[in-house]
């Protein structure tokens, strides 16, 4: 098995990297935006300029949405199949002991690509668009590669036992389809089966291997990772192992180069071919069984021609290439080792870091003592969330019921603040809070007063309200307080309102989904979003309208960096600590000398 998947992969290796290579940089230099700008065209045709949480129902609904969307879906499937297809069809030749170009194998996938637009094979972006990149196993390509879970959902189910148990079902049973319509692709590519045949054959064929086709595939991606790591790491030693020998000269400037030169061409080609390291054990996999099962093994059918002429005047552009990278970066690398370039980097904003619902993880949320200890941690805002109750108190507290923080199965707007205002709001969290008690705005306002903190205010509106904006606006400025804190709110008619009764106070849009001109959204001072959904193009578009995007709820060390990367300018966290961490750890200068000081001293 180990013989032949290294040999379909090495007999037409430099057509497999030389396909990857070119099919990846047209993706995001070409096809990327392109797709981009359909979706824009289609929320502009059908009449939306921004989407949020409020308008993706009615957005999504739209007939005229629908129509175009299905489009765009067969498109991007159609992109995504000719990618697996080459793939497929160069692995095939191999397994033939055949040669072929990049050329007549791209032309033979997108004749066979093109089946998908046929009436039979319309479900065919079910399994592309969706299952494949769901499950993340490497396999997957182009764009429905980046399809993930939103981390706040993730969260949300992973706090609901009811909820993990369905998603980790959902999961096994997504992964049990999938290796049953493993070989889905192979047949349609190969066999030109519509989208049902294939389907049918593919669980016929896996009937008896999926457990042996799961073990596999996951083998490999976990050898892939190991591979990376071990380039990334390999380069650091022996670079750092360079540096401190040969010293900062001309000479060791240019073995630099080379070694960065070789390190970095081997990780492209690794991450170039994770896919067909994938699809080789898969095709292998493929006609084992065919031939177990005494299936006919079909194979495509292509011409070949070797073009000489091509193939030199290919070969001398890429020895220039190479070339030129080694002496610019010979150039670049001497330059910075005798200082005439300075990688120090000081990040001029201040990311600041919010407290979702105060310390939430430590102490009961929306109380005191998560408040009081988001300050002793550290947090310059405290985010929490109000509500109005039936004699129009303005209480903290996040559910429209009380039962999960107190036990009392009651909304807020059926109890009057005498009610409610003796009940254990902490033993949800533990029995060591059973002190703790729902607070109202005015409390938390008077904390923050005088502990010098800011409040990231969110109305939570149920409808049933009376001059609910008004009143957080006028408890606001009872005590003058408009200065250090926003009032935030889901539902963007509720800053409206806020708007209306004061201009000055600050709002924030809280938004499950940004996509589109949200700067639009004029009753909005700033926007908060959900952590998923911010893209560089986002953030850009915020500042540049001079409004401040927060991010949320960002609880991870891999999402925290990537919003410091992505230059937000609040974090919203229930890990304090590890936020404050990250921002401090942002500000370190020339990580390239830190780590060959690191890897130095480890050589001493």
């Amino acid at each position: 098995m180990k013989k032949n998947i290294k040999n379909i992969l090495l007999y037409n290796i430099k057509t497999l990297i030389g396909f990857e290579l070119i099919y990846k940089i047209i993706s995001v230099v070409i096809f990327g935006p392109i797709f981009l700008s359909l979706f824009k065209l289609i929320t502009h045709i059908s009449g939306y300029n921004y989407l949020t949480l409020e308008n993706i129902i009615p957005f999504l609904l739209n007939p005229i949405t629908l129509i175009f969307l299905f489009i765009l879906i067969m498109f991007i499937t159609f992109y995504t199949i000719i990618d697996i297809s080459t793939i497929i069809i160069i692995l095939d030749n191999a397994y033939q002991k055949k040669k072929i170009t990049i050329k007549n194998a791209f032309i033979v996938a997108c004749k066979k690509s093109l089946r998908i637009f046929k009436k039979k094979n319309l479900l065919f972006p079910i399994l592309v668009i969706f299952l494949i990149p769901f499950l993340n196993i490497g396999i997957s390509s182009g764009f429905v590669s980046t399809i993930s879970v939103p981390e706040f959902i993730l969260d949300y189910i992973n706090k609901n036992s009811i909820l993990s148990i369905l998603y980790f079902v959902l999961i096994i049973s997504l992964t049990i389809i999938l290796f049953r319509w493993l070989y889905v692709i192979h047949y349609f590519v190969l066999e030109e089966c519509n989208f049902k045949e294939s389907k049918k054959k593919s669980i016929n064929l896996s009937k008896k291997n999926k457990l042996k086709d799961f073990i596999s595939i996951i083998i490999t991606q976990i050898i892939i990772v190991l591979l990376y790591i071990v380039f990334i790491l390999l380069g650091i030693f022996i670079i750092s192992l360079l540096y401190k020998y040969l010293g900062k000269n001309l000479i060791s400037s240019f073995s630099i180069t080379m070694i960065w030169f070789l390190i970095a061409l081997s990780y492209i080609v690794l991450v170039l071919m994770a896919t067909p390291i994938s699809y080789a054990i898969i095709s292998v996999r493929f006609y084992k069984h065919k031939e177990e099962i005494k299936e006919n093994v079909v194979h495509v059918k292509t011409y070949y021609k070797d073009n000489k002429k091509i193939n030199k005047k290919f070969n001398i552009l890429k020895y220039c290439i190479i070339i030129l990278c080694i002496f610019s970066g010979t150039l670049f690398t001497y330059s910075v080792i005798n200082g005439y370039y300075d990688l120090k980097i000081e990040y001029i904003r201040q990311i600041e870091v919010t407290a979702h619902r105060g310390a939430s993880i430590n102490y009961p949320e929306n109380t005191m003592s998560a408040f009081i200890g988001a300050k002793e941690l550290g947090a310059d805002w405290i985010e929490l969330d109000v509500q109005q109750t039936k004699d129009k108190e303005i209480i903290v507290l996040h559910d429209t019921n009380l039962k999960r923080t107190t036990g009392l199965d009651k909304n807020t707007w059926e109890v009057t603040y005498d009610e409610i205002k003796d009940l254990d709001a902490g033993s949800h969290l533990n029995s060591k809070f059973s002190d703790e008690r729902i607070p109202t705005l005015k409390e938390v306002i008077k904390y923050a007063l005088d502990n010098n903190i800011k409040l990231n205010i969110e109305l939570k509106p149920t409808g049933r309200e009376i001059d609910f904006e008004k009143m957080v606006v006028d408890i606001i400025n009872e005590y003058n307080f408009s200065s250090n804190c926003v009032v935030t709110s889901q539902v963007y008619n509720v800053l409206e309102n806020v708007k209306k009764y004061d201009n000055n106070i600050k709002t924030v849009y809280v938004m499950s989904l940004a996509y589109g001109n949200i700067t639009d959204l004029i009753a909005a001072d700033s926007f908060s979003v959900e952590a998923s959904s911010i893209t560089k193009t986002l953030v850009k578009k915020v500042h540049n309208s001079g409004k401040e995007l927060y991010a949320w709820t960002v609880n991870t060390k891999e999402s925290i960096d990537n919003m410091i990367d992505l230059n937000v300018d609040n974090i919203i966290t229930d890990n304090i600590d590890l936020a404050k961490e990250e921002i401090y750890s942002s500000k370190t200068s020339d990580v390239i000398n830190e780590y060959i000081k690191f890897v130095n001293n480890l050589l001493k």
